[in-house]
């Protein structure tokens, strides 16, 4: 299957590739290479599975690769100040379905499951409102997430410190803390009323075998891709 990509502004084709990246400071933080499912024109859903390659920190992918946190959190000292290398990174283990509503949400919802369809966890992932651009959408990860059961019978936070040690290092802003505060609140007023996101079933799903790996072109890591 050949993959199309749509004009600025336009939805993106089922099957096409579709970058979700994170900008802060003009620089890209991470670029990831997806999938469309579906698009509606304010909300994307987006397919992500093991084998796709990736752009991360330096920082990340070492604490990955060996298990210490104080990489991890030496690249947040690195993404404070706009010094962070990227480099390849293969995805593994786990399919996702992701979507991100173009509406000035300040969350996204992604759904991890086994590559054999059984569900693992829900994650809800505060980010700047996300953008869509030429080749996918572009947001920036603010660290804290929220996670919740496949049954939505219970949830936790994750990443609290990260959070609080991004706050320190001035990486989430005053404006920003107030607006995660305030989609903190609303996701979980969402979660225990079941509505918007959380209302409709876990959506079963895998790869179309007739996708190819979708690749990264090979401008993802400008922030502005001509």
């Amino acid at each position: 299957m050949t993959a199309v990509e749509p004009a600025l502004g336009t939805p993106f084709v089922p099957g096409s590739t579709v970058v979700r990246r994170d900008i802060h400071l003009g620089r890209v933080w991470s670029a990831q290479p997806h999938r469309a499912i579906s698009d509606t024109g304010t909300r994307v859903e987006l397919g992500y599975w093991p084998g796709i390659s990736a752009l991360a920190p330096t920082t990340w992918t070492r604490a990955l690769r060996t298990g210490d946190d104080t990489s991890r959190k030496d690249g947040l000292a690195d993404l404070a100040a706009g010094t962070w290398e990227l480099e390849p990174w293969a995805w593994r283990n786990t399919v996702l379905r992701s979507r991100f509503d173009l509406t000035g949400e300040w969350f996204s919802l992604h759904h991890f499951q086994t590559p054999a369809g059984e569900p693992l966890r829900l994650y809800v992932n505060f980010e700047r409102p996300a953008v869509r651009t030429r080749i996918g959408i572009d947001t920036l990860d603010l660290l804290v997430d929220l996670v919740v059961s496949p049954d939505l019978s219970g949830y936790w936070w994750k990443d609290e410190d990260e959070y609080a040690h991004g706050r320190r290092l001035g990486f989430v802003t005053d404006a920003e803390h107030r607006s995660v505060g305030q989609a903190r609140e609303r996701a979980l007023g969402l979660l225990q009323e079941r509505a918007g996101p959380f209302a409709a079933p876990w959506p079963a799903w895998e790869p179309d075998p007739a996708w190819p790996l979708p690749v990264l072109p090979a401008d993802a890591d400008r922030a502005d891709p001509g």
